[in-house]
């Protein structure tokens, strides 16, 4: 069941519902808030204000279409979209959030954003090591070369890592809209490694931008292939930020664009509309194997 077991899908089912009255035509519904997958694979539901009233969405900005909600089970703080209702009346209407909970088990250690217990350890403190002085008859020898457990490699360092650290099952969200197509390229370059995603500063000449550390990612809702001039575009805005760059489009590349991408490094997916990103070329797979 793409990952899911039938006890976290249980669990999504029972999301909590709250009655909504809709403030232009009083009409009232009952509203269950979406839930979305956090990277250690539990749902996170955004917490509901039964007390507060709905507020009818005139204009859209990035700090009021997202909200950040805690997961309960690993205490990860992430950004998730705002829940919201549309009316049968054309009002579109986003539905209060209360503000964000304390994890339930395990407290963040400040400044690190990582649940306490999962903190490493403390290395012991040990008395400075004073290497003894070479036996006689050996001034001049070449010393031995070091290794891992010698005086002048300690055993607490850590050896360099050869293999890329293993991430669970990407769970992706279903494609109905292009806010869902936003939100499915947001969680798949959260589940990649980057942190911090956000609106980018720049607007692209189509779709929207997306921005996190060390990547600049153009999202394409539209059923219009993705042209040789967007992926140029795409490029350059990432080499004036000095950054990486990907493309995730909705209904493919055109033929051009796919060329240009590939003699410019670019990594180039097609969202599917269970909401996981496809790899187009080389330089997507090579993201994927490795990650952020």
């Amino acid at each position: 069941m793409d990952g899911l077991s039938r006890r976290d899908v249980l669990e999504w089912a029972m999301a909590e519902s709250v009655p909504v009255r809709c403030p232009a035509c009083r009409r009232e519904h009952l509203f269950a808030a979406p839930s979305y997958p956090c990277v250690c694979g539990a749902p996170v539901t955004p917490p509901l204000d039964r007390l507060a009233d709905p507020a009818p969405v005139t204009h859209r900005t990035w700090d009021e279409d997202w909200v950040t909600v805690p997961c309960d089970t690993c205490g990860r703080a992430d950004q998730w979209p705002h829940p919201e209702l549309g009316c049968p009346c054309g009002a579109t209407l986003r539905i209060p959030v209360r503000g964000v909970r304390r994890p339930l088990r395990a407290e963040i250690t400040p400044g690190t954003g990582v649940p306490a217990d999962l903190e490493p350890d403390p290395e012991p403190e040990t008395a400075p090591h004073t290497p003894a002085p070479p036996p006689p008859g050996t001034a001049g020898t070449a010393p031995a070369p070091a290794t891992a457990g010698s005086p002048l490699i300690p055993d607490h360092v850590p050896l360099p890592r050869t293999t890329p650290t293993p991430r669970p099952v990407f769970q992706p969200v279903t494609i109905r809209t292009a806010r869902d197509a936003v939100t499915a390229a947001a969680l798949y370059l959260r589940w990649l490694g980057y942190r911090d995603i956000r609106r980018a500063d720049q607007r692209p000449p189509s779709g929207i931008g997306l921005a996190a550390r060390g990547i600049l990612a153009q999202v394409d809702p539209t059923v219009r292939p993705a042209s040789l001039r967007d992926v140029e575009c795409l490029w350059l805005t990432a080499m004036s930020e000095s950054t990486g760059c990907v493309y995730f489009s909705l209904a493919g590349y055109a033929e051009g664009a796919r060329r240009r991408a590939d003699a410019l490094g670019i990594p180039l997916f097609v969202l599917d509309l269970t909401g996981t990103p496809q790899p187009v070329n080389t330089h997507a797979d090579e993201l994927v194997a490795t990650g952020a």
